[in-house]
Protein backbone atom coordinates (compact mmCIF):
# COMPACT_ATOMS: atom_id res chain seq x y z
CA UNK A 1 0.00 0.00 0.00
CA UNK A 2 2.73 2.33 0.78
CA UNK A 3 4.11 1.65 -2.50
CA UNK A 4 1.54 2.44 -3.90
CA UNK A 5 0.59 5.85 -2.19
CA UNK A 6 4.55 6.83 -3.38
CA UNK A 7 3.81 6.03 -7.00
CA UNK A 8 0.86 8.22 -6.90
CA UNK A 9 2.73 11.05 -5.19
CA UNK A 10 5.26 10.92 -7.80
CA UNK A 11 2.89 11.32 -10.41
CA UNK A 12 1.09 13.96 -8.98
CA UNK A 13 4.25 15.96 -8.71
CA UNK A 14 5.62 14.95 -12.31
CA UNK A 15 5.05 18.04 -14.22
CA UNK A 16 7.08 16.31 -17.83
CA UNK A 17 3.83 14.93 -18.50
CA UNK A 18 1.76 18.47 -18.29
CA UNK A 19 4.76 20.05 -19.85
CA UNK A 20 4.44 17.89 -23.05
CA UNK A 21 1.18 18.08 -23.42
CA UNK A 22 1.51 22.19 -23.15
CA UNK A 23 3.97 21.94 -26.07
CA UNK A 24 1.97 19.74 -28.12
CA UNK A 25 -0.91 21.85 -27.89
CA UNK A 26 1.32 25.25 -28.83
CA UNK A 27 2.72 23.15 -31.95
CA UNK A 28 -0.37 22.70 -32.74
CA UNK A 29 -1.51 26.30 -32.74
CA UNK A 30 2.03 27.60 -34.62
CA UNK A 31 1.35 24.64 -37.69
CA UNK A 32 -2.27 26.20 -38.25
CA UNK A 33 -1.48 29.75 -37.99
CA UNK A 34 1.17 28.80 -40.48
CA UNK A 35 -1.16 26.71 -42.70
CA UNK A 36 -3.46 29.54 -42.63
CA UNK A 37 -1.05 32.06 -43.41
CA UNK A 38 0.28 29.92 -46.19
CA UNK A 39 -3.18 30.01 -48.11
CA UNK A 40 -3.81 33.44 -47.75
CA UNK A 41 -0.72 34.07 -49.44
CA UNK A 42 -1.64 32.30 -51.98
CA UNK A 43 -5.00 33.35 -52.45
CA UNK A 44 -3.73 36.61 -52.38
CA UNK A 45 -1.29 35.66 -54.98
CA UNK A 46 -3.72 34.03 -57.67
CA UNK A 47 -6.09 37.50 -56.81
CA UNK A 48 -2.83 39.20 -57.74
CA UNK A 49 -1.94 37.46 -61.39
CA UNK A 50 -5.95 37.03 -62.19
CA UNK A 51 -6.05 40.90 -61.93
CA UNK A 52 -3.11 41.14 -63.91
CA UNK A 53 -4.45 38.89 -66.41
CA UNK A 54 -7.63 40.57 -66.66
CA UNK A 55 -5.65 44.11 -67.16
CA UNK A 56 -3.44 42.56 -69.98
CA UNK A 57 -6.47 41.28 -72.01
CA UNK A 58 -8.33 44.79 -72.12
CA UNK A 59 -5.06 46.99 -72.82
CA UNK A 60 -3.20 44.75 -74.66
CA UNK A 61 -5.73 42.49 -75.84
CA UNK A 62 -4.12 39.07 -74.88
CA UNK A 63 -6.55 36.61 -75.49
CA UNK A 64 -5.10 34.00 -73.33
CA UNK A 65 -2.73 34.63 -70.07
CA UNK A 66 -2.31 30.62 -70.00
CA UNK A 67 1.62 29.54 -69.66
CA UNK A 68 3.40 29.46 -72.89
CA UNK A 69 4.37 26.09 -73.87
CA UNK A 70 8.01 25.28 -72.72
CA UNK A 71 10.84 24.06 -75.47
CA UNK A 72 11.08 24.47 -78.61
Amino acid sequence: MKKLMTMTRQFRDDENGAAMVEYSILIGIIATASILVIIGIGLWVSDSFTTLCDNLQGVAGVTDCAPAAAGG
